[in-house]
């Protein structure tokens, strides 16, 4: 996910975003004539609008979804919602949100708690991590749309075995790189979310916290600390790309399939991509869950995805939480898991036949998301996420005593809104 523009920038997104939205406005308007709309805000997803009609057929008149679609960006996503929110515009029913957004909006009161029989079958059926991701201070405030996982891709011609741990991932490659052979380890270490996420990884894989539970409080335990420390030692270790800090997801994807890396950590569309882009290599990729840090002790992959949540200021409550419940079905998570390539947040999709062939990893991203990392619990994520992206970058440099230092000064700033974001 992006963090959100300052300056001239975000003048011009939000002029933008007016400019975008008067058209939707004025379809809401001529669409009451129709009945009760249920307006869905929503990024650009190529299936989407196969899944509105399915769930328009099923309502059978009693209300229809009517399919606004968001800027690509993260950035503009947000900035969309949150200026439209804040003015406490009615036309807004269901919104798509990144799953960090989730705190945000609930502590703003601007997204609805989900209670009785709409909460229960919104939980129904969920994985442990995108349900997590619904929650807010013990109360649920959305219904998982999709999810996703990073895993660590090999190449099984180079590597017998794959890694169970950071150390032995390094101690291969090394091996490799003494043998004349691709070692390369590649991720994303450009200064923005990738890094946070990689981060996040290790920390998850050491059971540490970042922040407090509640969010309102920087920590920063001794797992988190021991995690600045193995970011590092990967870092210096010399298996890294030399342009491992303007990496992003592409990047690495591109790196591993010219042939010249032995391991990639990255989300799924790698392996439909690398199969249309390097057959050869594509055909040795393999695939496992994040390596941990301590032997023994299995990593944890933070989880992505998005949240469905009904806009507090929604004229058709009922209708729009009918709406989400159809929206993000088994079926529905089925066919855009197969069409979109969006990770279904319902276990039992992942046993689905037509599963396996779109999915063939699909065991170890459902185990990923059964017990994985979880990025901090904060309506402050946006702030956050910028000094940890800017204080981890480079990675080589990190400290750790020292960096944990300078983060919980500036994390706690963050989260209180004080000072000047980096």
């Amino acid at each position: 996910m992006g963090r959100p523009t300052r300056g001239g920038r975000r003048a011009a997104v939000l002029l933008g975003a007016a400019l975008l939205v008067a058209p939707a406005l004025a379809a809401c308007g001529a669409a009451t004539d129709d009945g009760i709309v249920v307006n869905l805000y929503n990024p650009p997803e190529e299936n989407l609008s196969k899944v509105v009609e399915t769930c328009n057929q099923r309502a059978g008149g009693r209300y229809r979804i009517a399919l606004t679609t968001l800027p690509r960006g993260a950035d503009g996503q947000r900035e969309q919602m949150v200026r439209r929110l804040a003015a406490g515009d009615t036309d807004m029913d269901v919104l798509n949100l990144d799953i960090t957004w989730t705190p945000e909006f609930a502590e703003a009161g601007w997204i609805r708690e989900w209670t009785g029989r709409h909460k229960e079958e919104a939980e129904r059926d969920v994985l442990p991590g995108p349900l997590a991701s619904t929650r807010w201070r013990g109360r649920t405030y959305a219904a998982a749309k999709n999810s996703n996982v990073q895993l660590l891709w090999y190449r099984s011609d180079l590597v017998e075995e794959p890694p169970t741990t950071w150390q032995e991932v390094i101690r291969t490659a090394q091996e490799l790189q003494q043998r004349g052979k691709p070692g390369t380890v590649l991720l994303t270490g450009a200064q923005y979310e990738g890094l946070v996420v990689n981060y996040s990884n290790m920390v998850g894989a050491l059971d540490g916290h970042i922040l407090s539970e509640d969010g309102s409080r920087a920590v920063l335990d001794d797992g988190a600390v021991r995690a600045l420390e193995t970011l590092r030692d990967l870092a210096r270790s010399g298996v890294t790309s030399p342009s491992l800090t303007n990496q992003r997801e592409d990047d690495v994807r591109l790196g591993f399939q010219s042939g010249n890396a032995a391991f990639q950590v990255n989300w799924p569309f790698v392996h439909p991509a690398t199969r249309a882009g390097n057959p050869q290599v594509f055909r040795n990729m393999k695939w496992a869950p994040l390596p941990g840090v301590e032997p023994g002790k299995p990593g944890k992959a933070t989880i992505g995805g998005a949240n469905y949540t009904v806009s507090s200021y929604s004229r058709h409550p009922d209708e729009a939480f009918d709406a989400v419940l159809c929206l993000r079905d088994a079926a529905n998570q089925k066919f855009q898991a197969v069409k979109d390539g969006l990770p279904p947040t319902l276990a039992s999709v992942y046993d689905e036949p037509e599963m396996a062939e779109a999915y063939p990893m699909r065991d170890v991203i459902r185990e990923q998301l059964r017990n994985p990392a979880l990025r901090p619990m904060t309506p402050a994520y946006q702030n956050v996420s910028t000094v940890l992206s800017t204080v981890l970058s480079p990675p080589s440099a990190i400290d750790p005593k020292a960096t944990a230092d300078r983060l919980r000064k500036e994390l706690q700033d963050a989260i209180e809104s004080k000072g000047v974001l980096p």
